[in-house]
């Protein structure tokens, strides 16, 4: 009786560092851009390194040949900088904008950042260990990588860092002076990723708000659907690929006034709103449903040649049912896109067949021939 609750303990342990090793892993491994500015700005990130790397390798070198020291010090360290010195400059042909945009591509940031902390290391083990000042430039390193990498990554980076000088540089022997380094090195790392969380988070609420700004934008208030300019960007990039196909419709609203004018706006806006529900059910996801202004409305639909007719005919019928109560109809004009059309030129031919079926009475579909 009480193997099964053991089990299960296992199992929930098992369950509980597979999560965490989840979460880590996302953490390290997010997209670390998702839109062509940020993109742009990891790709200034990556030439302020390079920079940054040719600047401390020179550094490197002015302070070989100052320093005395035995030949072959002098050799390697001489190897080391000069290492630093003609492979960051590779990093300016990488494509850093595409690299950014993948799932994995902070594992070559990472990678750029342990060759960093390897090349450092082996220069200050051979250049006295403990003893020597060229550990420090690592701390330039860890705070070049808070104003870019994710959190978790500057805690990764700086724990591999600190594990280097306690033990590669400080060889194990970690004494009070090696355990000093090593805690200014911990407190660094925190400081390093509370600046990189503060970063990320200002830019993750600057992308809500812009993409909380372009859905109001493009959003009609009252029923929720497109508004009249993202139909216009809409119907524009329709008309740019006009083989795939592409009807628009215009639906008029029937008697509306007298819904307003006999039962108040308030009434009004609820036969605006079933209105826009009813269109949205007529066609699938992928189509757009917009609200152009008023009473009237548009719909951009894929749909094979000799389509738009039928189509229509369900976007009027679809209104006379929501509107039987209230003596709303629809009068629907429909046209296709055609290779060359303008946004606005195929929006033209639909007004066209929307007046000819309210001048015919209403309650009726026409679609202009070809």
């Amino acid at each position: 009786m009480d193997a099964e609750p053991a089990r299960d303990r296992r199992r929930r342990r098992s369950g509980g560092v597979r999560a965490s090793w989840t979460v880590l892993c996302a953490a390290l491994y997010r997209q670390l851009a998702d839109d062509d500015d940020r993109a742009a700005y990891w790709v200034r990130h990556v030439r302020l390194g390079v920079v940054l790397t040719e600047v401390a390798a020179l550094a490197v070198v002015g302070y070989v040949l100052l320093t005395p020291g035995t030949a072959g010090r002098r050799v390697v360290l001489l190897a080391v900088a000069g290492t630093a010195v003609l492979a960051a400059p590779l990093l300016l042909v990488a494509p850093v904008a595409r690299m950014v945009r993948g799932p994995r591509g902070s594992l070559h940031f990472y990678g750029w950042s342990l060759a960093v902390t390897g090349l450092v290391t082996v220069g200050t083990r051979v250049d006295g260990g403990a003893d020597s000042p060229l550990f420090a430039l690592l701390f330039i390193t860890l705070g070049f990588l808070s104003i870019a990498y994710p959190p978790w990554g500057v805690v990764a980076m700086g724990t591999v860092m600190t594990g280097a000088y306690l033990l590669c540089v400080a060889g194990g022997g970690v004494d009070s002076s090696a355990s000093f380094i090593g805690v200014v090195m911990g407190t660094y790392t925190v400081l390093c990723a509370m600046a990189s969380a503060n970063q990320w988070e200002s830019y993750e609420r600057q992308q809500l708000l812009l993409r909380t700004s372009e859905v109001l934008a493009a959003t009609d208030p009252l029923t929720g659907c497109l508004n009249r300019r993202a139909f216009l960007d809409r119907l524009d990039r329709a008309a740019a690929d006009a083989d795939g196909g592409w009807v628009v419709c215009l639906v008029d609203l029937d008697g509306f006034k007298g819904v307003n004018d006999g039962s108040g706006h308030a009434a009004g806006d609820a036969v605006l709103r079933a209105v826009t529900a009813a269109l949205s059910g007529v066609v699938r996801e992928t189509d757009t449903v917009a609200r152009l202004g008023g009473d009237e409305f548009a719909v951009l639909a894929e749909a094979a040649p000799g389509e738009e007719e039928p189509l229509a005919a369900r976007l009027r019928d679809a209104v006379a049912a929501v509107g039987a109560g209230s003596g709303v109809t629809a009068s629907v004009g429909a046209t296709v896109v055609r290779p060359g059309d303008e946004g606005r030129e195929v929006l033209s031919r639909a007004d066209q067949a929307m007046y000819r079926s309210k001048g015919a009475g209403g309650n009726r579909v026409t679609a202009l021939a070809r």
